[in-house]
């Protein structure tokens, strides 16, 4: 009998693409299901210090976003998604790069921009950005001193205005100098969109995500029903 992997069973979906998500936070939050209670401690008190309430609105949503992304990769349901970040500059936790402890094959990444969320959860490293379409592009310094050369996100040329910068800001999350970017305009929700992974990957609608709407306990993605 073959051991299994640390941090315990991976998705049986092992060769589902990375799932990815892209939302209006309005969407998100009029699910019956959107409950703030779903959120870890910490992660709760984090959310209390954000004083503006259409940012905290935002970040609430992506957070509730991954959780259901995770929920049905896992096949595990979202109030058991147990959800990290971990800042390695400043070795502490609550902030960084986020993690599925119990799963850590799984790539997760968020993102929330003024009223839209996205995220992604799939294996390997996995980088998503979000951002309104007509948002007026960095200027190029700010993209290089956000991206220096040798970081994950630098831009191998010039970088094209907005489009340069979600897709450097995917790269950067997914924390991999060579990882393929596949960047679209998302029109119906006026977004600007870049996912950074490796093999193959599918969209899904948050409505389909649902907690209600999860397939039973032990089926991931790509799991027949």
């Amino acid at each position: 009998m073959s051991a299994q992997p640390p941090g315990g069973p991976v998705p049986r979906a092992a060769g589902a693409p990375v799932l990815v998500v892209v939302a209006r936070t309005a969407v998100v939050l009029a699910a019956p299901t959107a409950d703030e209670r779903t959120l870890a401690g910490w992660e709760r008190r984090r959310l209390a210090l954000v004083r503006v309430p259409a940012r905290r609105d935002d970040v609430l949503a992506a957070r509730l976003l991954l959780r259901w992304c995770a929920a049905r990769v896992t096949g595990r349901p979202a109030p058991e998604v147990e959800l990290r970040q971990h800042c390695p500059d400043c070795d502490r936790a609550g902030h960084g790069r986020p993690s599925l402890p119990r799963h850590p094959r799984l790539g997760v990444s968020i993102s929330h921009a003024e009223g839209l969320v996205a995220a992604a959860v799939g294996l390997g490293r996995v980088g998503v950005d979000v951002e309104r379409y007509d948002r007026v592009p960095p200027d190029p310094e700010l993209v290089r001193r956000r991206f220096p050369p040798g970081s994950p996100g630098h831009p191998r040329r010039t970088p094209d205005g907005l489009t340069g910068w979600v897709r450097a800001e995917a790269r950067f999350k997914a924390d991999a100098v060579a990882q393929p970017v596949h960047s679209w305009h998302d029109v119906s929700r006026g977004a600007l969109v870049a996912l950074a992974c490796t093999g193959s990957w599918r969209r899904a609608e948050a409505a389909d995500l649902a907690p209600a709407r999860l397939v039973p306990r032990g089926h991931g993605v790509g799991v027949p029903r």
